[in-house]
């Protein structure tokens, strides 16, 4: 069974494409062009299934065609329409220089003038050109890659240095 803490979303499956069971999916991370993967988790009705890639092509570069290995026909590519695309954290590369905002999303967010947790990072937004780190306990906190300090994939956890006075706002 997939646990939701192995995985990180990058992404939605939208409408189909043919008949030969090719759907479009719609990129928020690009995960894609750093590293090979042989199979996507989707979220079905709540539970996370591994589907195999039979192959992909990129319309552009949030936009890709999919096609799965077993979803031939243009039905059973409409099944998965609207389904949320994970990809396995033990696949991903990431490391402390090389880290993209998707995978952040359930870090612990640690102040390191206090060393004390801020919080769980529920989303990123990244809609305006300030990140932002959306938490469980709803606060935004800057995501500004001058305030993180230290990235600690192992532990999942960012050290931020934050500005006197944010976490009252």
């Amino acid at each position: 069974m997939i646990r939701r803490e192995e995985v990180y979303k990058i992404g939605r499956l939208g409408k189909t494409h043919g008949v030969r069971g090719e759907i479009s999916f719609l990129l928020d991370d690009d995960v894609f062009d750093r590293t090979d993967a042989d199979y996507l988790i989707l979220d079905i009705d709540g539970i996370l299934v591994p589907f195999f890639i039979e192959e992909y092509r990129f319309k552009t570069d949030s936009n890709a065609l999919m096609k799965f290995d077993g979803i031939d026909t243009q039905e059973r590519a409409r099944e998965l329409t609207g389904c949320d695309v994970y990809f396995p954290r033990s696949l991903s590369d990431e490391d402390e220089t090389n880290v993209s905002w998707a995978e952040l999303v359930g870090y612990s967010l640690i102040d390191s003038n206090s060393g004390k947790t801020i919080g769980e990072i529920a989303a990123i937004d990244d809609t305006t050109i300030n990140i932002l780190f959306e938490l469980t306990n709803g606060k935004l906190i800057p995501a500004s890659e001058e305030l993180i300090q230290q990235i600690d994939t192992k532990r999942h956890q960012i050290e931020i240095n934050l500005p006197e006075g944010i976490l009252e706002l």
